[in-house]
């Protein structure tokens, strides 16, 4: 097993970068009607709970919450500034620190299996995200709750594709530099085929 008693420094630089993956992720943008886009930043977040974990993924999403707050373009169509706290999607937003703290929370929650990675993209990063932002998208739009979460079908394939995604990229990545993650992910990651035989 791997130590996990890191420098600040190194904890600070992890968090700093995936912040910045989310930003640059936020480039990659769908725009649709409802004034939810489709956006690249929710791979960013199953990234950072993948590979963070509980405790450093949510303060990631806390920073690019943080920098679009004092008005960076640091949001999904290069927003920030306030008045994005107050929009359509902003309980996604919020959504997104529960979320990388329900992924990291599963994903590490034993030994990092393609199978805890893949639930936890599931749950934390698409479940927990929409049961915050769906509300929120219905109370601003004034929407009724009923429609605006059958609008969120739209979103749902790409969301699917997005899990899948990082759970292939975190899979990899915990191969190659088993190091970038927490002390519960440092056994190696099993085969399907290995875990389909048990």
């Amino acid at each position: 097993m791997i130590s996990d008693r890191r420098p600040l420094s190194a904890d600070l630089a992890r968090i700093a970068v995936f912040a910045a993956l989310v930003i640059v992720l936020g480039t990659v943008m769908v725009p649709l009607p409802s004034g939810v886009p489709i956006t690249g930043q929710t791979l960013g977040v199953m990234l950072a709970g993948l590979v963070l974990g509980a405790r450093r993924a949510p303060l990631s999403i806390l920073l690019v919450l943080a920098l679009a707050a004092i008005g960076l373009p640091v949001l999904a169509g290069g927003r920030g500034g306030l008045g994005a706290f107050v929009g359509p999607t902003a309980g996604y937003m919020a959504g997104w620190v529960a979320g990388a703290f329900v992924i990291g929370l599963i994903a590490h929650s034993g030994r990092f299996t393609w199978w805890r990675a893949a639930g936890g993209a599931l749950i934390g990063g698409i479940l927990v995200v929409y049961l915050f932002g769906i509300p929120v998208q219905a109370a601003v739009t004034g929407v009724p709750l009923d429609l605006t979460a059958v609008s969120t079908v739209v979103f749902l394939p790409g969301d699917l594709i997005k899990a899948a995604l990082a759970t292939v990229l975190a899979v990899a990545l915990h191969r190659a530099y088993p190091r970038a993650f927490p002390a519960s992910a440092g056994a190696p990651v099993r085969a399907v085929g290995a875990v389909a035989a048990q």
